[in-house]
């Protein structure tokens, strides 16, 4: 896969999705790119390992603006997330299940409640998307499946051939 030979991150910023963003407008996005919703479901899971920072999620719960929270873990949220603004690194785990394996437990958690992003919580609220969870949730083998296909279609998105691109021997400089 060749690397592009310019990269401006004013001209990214417009082609990624935010926590915060509705899902009818993530949804779009991921249209654009050639990408169904189920797929756009399927690499949602992703979220199932990995962390997110609080201050990507906290005003959702100060605000208290998502009733689609489960309280307690809402509590939990705040108080690990109590010193966001003087800690900046502060973050928990997207899956406070199965955090370090790849599963189909975030799809599990979201009807409970135990999504952290408001795009989270958007997935299971949505009715475009939510059949898609509760089919991740009850079958991990169809999860796995969608997800390595839309994976292998996200790695030849834009892929830079010929002249157009180049393998970098160091990926943060061009050769």
């Amino acid at each position: 896969r060749g690397d592009g030979r310019t990269s401006l991150a004013s001209a990214v910023s417009s082609h990624l999705s935010t926590p915060s963003m509705p899902i009818s407008q993530i949804t779009q996005l991921f249209a654009k790119r050639g990408f169904t919703v189920e797929e756009f479901v399927a690499l949602s899971g992703a979220h199932t390992v990995g962390f997110s920072h609080c201050s990507e999620f906290v005003t959702n719960l100060s605000n208290n603006t998502s009733s689609s929270y489960n309280p307690r873990y809402a509590q939990g949220l705040q108080k690990a997330c109590a010193d966001y603004k003087t800690n900046p690194t502060l973050s928990v785990f997207n899956d406070i299940m199965t955090p370090n394996k790849f599963d189909n437990a975030y799809f599990q958690n979201l009807p409970k409640g135990l999504g952290v992003l408001k795009s989270d919580h958007g997935l299971y609220g949505d009715p475009s998307t939510r059949p898609f969870v509760e089919t991740f949730a009850k079958d991990q083998n169809r999860f796995f499946q969608v997800f390595a296909r839309a994976m292998h279609k996200l790695s030849l998105l834009n892929v830079q051939t010929g002249r157009k691109g180049e393998i970098r021997r160091r990926c943060d400089q061009i050769n």
